[in-house]
């Protein structure tokens, strides 16, 4: 196995226990790879995937923000090229998370001081900590990144 199809194929594993299909991350993988922007073509012939299985794919990577489409004027042919995308990803991890500690604060009426009750709070706290970690974390993001290598993903109609 060639140090690209591995590399490929452990991007595919990582997105898969993010229960993302083994597919979209394993072109995820190939984009990540590729210097230019690339067809659906191109990219089902290279993983051996069908054509269907590829559109798929991009189509759930352009609505996370880790790949762009580009329509080719013309012509129905569309170009797909990798983002910087993770920090749409970091951001829905966040947002989740946000969500869970509200649910999990509305539980903390629920019970009596006692060992229920800890375990709550910690859980509670382990979420919260996280969340500010990883806040911290992208606005330090921000910060450093320069504009130039932060393009918006654009959405262009379906895959």
């Amino acid at each position: 196995m060639s140090e690209r199809h591995a590399f490929v194929t452990s991007v595919g594993d990582l997105l898969a226990s993010w229960n993302l299909p083994h597919a979209t991350g394993r072109t995820y993988g190939l984009l990540l790879l590729t210097e230019e922007p690339i067809s659906l073509d191109t990219i089902a012939a290279e993983l051996e995937l069908s054509k269907g299985a590829v559109s798929t794919a991009v189509r759930q990577l352009d609505s996370w923000g880790l790949a762009r489409v580009i329509p080719q004027p013309g012509s129905r042919r569309l170009l797909v090229e990798a983002t910087g995308g993770i920090e749409s990803l970091l951001e829905a991890s966040q947002a989740r998370a946000r969500t869970l500690i509200a649910a999990l604060r509305e539980g903390e009426t629920l019970v009596n001081p006692g060992p229920a009750q800890e375990r709550l709070q910690e859980v509670i706290g382990l979420f919260a900590g996280y969340v500010d970690v990883g806040g911290r974390m992208l606005a330090g993001y921000r910060e450093r990144r320069p504009e130039t290598d932060a393009p918006e993903p654009t959405r262009r109609g379906s895959v």
